[in-house]
């Protein structure tokens, strides 16, 4: 399986409901390797880059005016087949469809409060974790040979 590498956000309402600690449990206990780690406010332009493929739907303005509430986690993961690995872990968009045991069925309350963001192919990975973070900034993993 070929490793991937994924944008984990923990949206503003980790922050506000002091839930980091559980979700981020989660995601170790899941053995996904993480490359950066950081707190932030993510700014309007890191918004807009983000969820550009949403500037025409409805939703798009309470997205970005949600997503700038409280501060951000964000992560740069990594693992094989980290794209469907963390799709799957994190579960349904809607959180009334999200099933027991995913992130969302077990934490999210609504939409758009629906706890976290994941990368959904390869190549939104890798511009995603580039809004976030700069290459300097993720860690290195140790070479196994």
């Amino acid at each position: 399986m070929a490793t991937e590498r994924v944008l984990f956000l923990f949206k503003p309402d980790v922050y506000a409901r002091n839930i980091a600690g559980l979700v981020l449990a989660r995601i170790e206990q899941k053995s996904f390797t993480i490359l950066g780690l950081k707190l932030t406010n993510a700014t309007q332009e890191q918004l807009r880059e983000l969820y550009q493929e949403h500037v025409d739907k409805p939703f798009y303005s309470e997205l970005l005016l949600s997503m700038s509430e409280h501060p951000i986690y964000a992560l740069a993961l990594e693992g094989p087949a980290m794209v469907k690995a963390g799709r799957m872990f994190i579960g349904s968009t809607d959180p009334s469809e999200a099933l027991p045991g995913t992130i969302r069925g077990d934490f999210a309350l609504s939409m758009p409060q629906n706890i976290v963001h994941c990368s959904d192919s390869v190549e939104s990975g890798i511009r995603e974790i580039a809004i976030f973070f700069k290459e300097s900034e993720l860690v290195r993993r140790p070479s196994t040979s």
